[in-house]
């Protein structure tokens, strides 16, 4: 690409462009509903002691509330400590009371300053046992000094390690991390300088380090690199997860934009580790994490805003960081004399690559690696339109086209998320063993999102509970959940049909269920559609017609699939249904049997979406067509049908299998039905 006439007028061109392309996460993200799925996992498990876990949505996708063009999200990492411990600094007097999610039983573990800043060593020292009549803890001192050697540091989900951590199958798109902790209610007394700490320019606010002192910190079972060999104790990182997603999340957008661009040049540049750790001897997030939230309380506002240029900020942080670099220094953020780097780091090459970085450099970078990648995400006349940029008018004529474009792909972008998080959630329930605690976690998650996946997951849960009745007895753990995810009624009956443990009752409950169910999923659909209908077609009484059928009201069944055809036929997008346990139940056999067949064909088609969904219209027309035999419709109508059949076909690509098995079938019943006729 030819060199940009005027360096300035190019950074103030990606200073709009990224402002314009890094909106506001919408409410619903796939990331976050990963996340939420990975804590209400954590919370249902148990260990043989009966403790539980406590989980806690972390890093990036805690921190951040953009959505750039490009990924920020790498993984999704959560952190869980057990409610039956609780680390306290050393010499502080034991608590009389603590917060309702721990247990009446808590192991204590004092926390012990190391030489070096940061890390701490642990020891357990006492016990605290809750009193029934006032509810306040008693102190139990423990006898012996005992160390702990705990390496439960890190969980790998996709190995089946100890007993309490039965693999967690990923069906989402990022990687997962859990990571144990020991929670510390009380802030630490390494950190005490920073509450006290003079801040010329308010950031953060009284009230927000007040929030954060509150919250405490957490301890974490990574030693020093340099203590690793040490087996006689085991050293902890003093960890400041929660105060940090406090901090970044009452950024400026322009302050979060600047953090991802100086994350993403050096990830792209090779200059980091991408692990999200605060261990000296490495450059990583970490540092460019603690070089933002020094900027953010030594730099006045002034500095951010006036004559707004993200180029020129990144450059000016990316010098500080040659400068520290220089000097092997990375002051911690919250620790007073805590130096995140260490003469082991080679960082002569680093620091003089950031320092001759200047905002002419930068801004073709920027054009080149970030808006270029940006450019072919969009229709291909954008990005040719990008390949042709030859001066600053073309970029900024190409740099509109894809802020544009953009913008009037929200909507459709939104609804490609909420297609995956059906997607997921389903296949996460379904493959999932859901206690009522971790149902708990996935309301109260999901409700922070968006107030319809609550409705959602609601709908999902029914239907899995019906296909464990439909197999198995019915037992107290799966009241507990209708209990959270019914209304008091609807639960009642549920219970009562329960304790009569007859043949009939059970089938009744099914039918109960599966009706609940179908009721949340059509208030389901009419709230997607009223939201996204102009950018997809989405007839939202599927899943009632599925039930009709399912109890043999075949003229209203074939009244609602029929409307849904006529909806459908030359639909621009059409939604589909995953062919899961859940749904095949309110399905009929030869749905059942075409899903079976599919999957005793080719088993890996239960990880591919388009083999194992049926779109909303082959559904519809099945519908319609059983119905139209079961009620004996003339051949004429017969013959319509058949023309649609025949559409849907053309309109389904060869890889959905299943789709193209179910219009093969009801043609062949027609087709034999009209010649029975003639």
């Amino acid at each position: 690409m030819s060199a940009m006439a005027d360096k300035y007028d190019v950074s103030k061109i990606i200073t709009t462009f990224l402002l314009n392309t890094c909106r506001l996460t919408p409410g619903l993200s796939r990331r976050d509903v990963e996340a939420a799925a990975l804590c209400a996992f954590l919370a249902g498990l148990h260990s043989e002691s009966d403790q539980e876990a406590i989980p806690l949505t972390t890093g990036s996708v805690a921190e951040f509330y953009i959505e750039p063009m490009l990924p920020l999200v790498g993984d999704v990492d959560v952190m869980y400590h057990w409610n039956t411990m609780l680390a306290i600094p050393r010499g502080h007097p034991p608590p009389t009371q603590l917060p309702a999610e721990f247990r009446n039983y808590v192991r204590v573990v004092e926390i012990i300053d190391s030489h070096l800043p940061g890390y701490v060593y642990v020891v357990l020292s006492y016990f605290l046992t809750q009193f029934v009549d006032d509810d306040k803890y008693n102190c139990t001192e423990y006898d012996e000094v005992l160390y702990l050697l705990n390496n439960q540091n890190k969980v790998d989900l996709n190995m089946h390690g100890p007993a309490l951590f039965t693999a967690y199958r990923s069906t989402g798109r990022l990687t997962t991390d859990a990571v144990f902790c020991i929670r510390c209610l009380i802030w630490p007394p390494q950190a005490a300088d920073w509450t006290r700490r003079h801040r010329n320019y308010g950031w953060p606010d009284s009230a927000t380090v007040d929030r954060i002192v509150r919250n405490g910190c957490d301890v974490v079972p990574v030693a020093h690199r340099l203590c690793r060999q040490h087996k006689l104790m085991a050293q902890y990182r003093v960890s400041f997860s929660r105060a940090e997603i406090v901090l970044i999340n009452s950024w400026m957008p322009l302050q979060q934009i600047v953090y991802h661009m100086l994350r993403f040049f050096i990830k792209t540049e090779r200059l980091t580790d991408c692990a999200d750790n605060s261990e000296a001897g490495t450059l990583s997030n970490y540092h460019i994490k603690t070089l933002m939230l020094w900027a953010c309380e030594l730099k006045p506002t002034s500095w951010w805003t006036e004559n707004l240029n993200l180029v020129r900020i990144c450059v000016e942080l990316l010098q500080t960081l040659s400068l520290w670099l220089t000097d092997t220094r990375c002051p911690h953020y919250f620790i007073n004399k805590c130096n995140l780097l260490d003469n082991s780091l080679n960082v002569k090459n680093v620091a003089n690559k950031l320092m001759s970085t200047h905002i002419g450099y930068l801004s073709s970078w920027i054009i080149n690696n970030y808006i270029g990648q940006c450019a072919h995400l969009c229709p291909i006349q954008i990005s040719r339109l990008f390949n042709e940029v030859r001066n600053t008018i073309m970029l900024e004529n190409v740099v509109s086209k894809i802020i544009h474009w953009r913008l009037s792909a929200s909507l459709h972008d939104m609804y490609k998320e909420i297609a995956f998080v059906e997607y997921f959630m389903t296949a996460r329930i379904s493959h999932s063993h859901v206690t009522a605690r971790s149902c708990v976690y996935w309301m109260t998650e999901l409700a922070k999102i968006d107030q319809r996946f609550c409705i959602y997951f609601t709908a999902i849960e029914l239907l899995h509970v019906a296909c464990q009745q439909s197999r198995n007895s019915f037992n107290n753990g799966l009241l507990d959940i209708l209990t959270i995810i019914l209304d008091s009624n609807v639960s009642q009956r549920c219970s009562d049909l329960c304790l009569r443990k007859t043949e009939q009752s059970t089938s009744e409950l099914v039918e109960l269920l599966q009706k609940s169910a179908v009721e949340c999923l059509t208030t389901y659909r009419q709230l997607i559609a009223r939201e996204f209908g102009s950018v997809v077609t989405i007839v939202t009484t599927d899943f009632e017609a599925l039930h009709a059928y399912k109890r043999g009201d075949y003229q209203r069944c074939l009244q609602l699939s029929t409307q849904n055809v006529h909806t459908l036929l030359y639909a621009d997008a059409i939604p589909t249904v995953l062919a899961c346990p859940e749904f095949i139940q309110l399905m009929n056999d030869d749905i059942v049997s075409l899903t079976a067949l599919t999957l005793i064909v080719n088993p890996n088609c239960r990880d591919h979406s388009n083999d194992s969904n049926i779109s909303q219209l082959s559904l519809s027309l099945y519908q319609m067509t059983q119905c139209q035999l079961k009620l004996h419709h003339s051949v004429t109508s017969l013959a319509q049908t058949l023309h649609y059949i025949k559409v849907a076909q053309i309109r389904h690509s060869p890889e959905y299998t299943l789709d193209h098995l179910t219009l093969k079938l009801i043609e062949r019943k027609v087709y034999l039905t009209t010649l029975h006729y003639s």
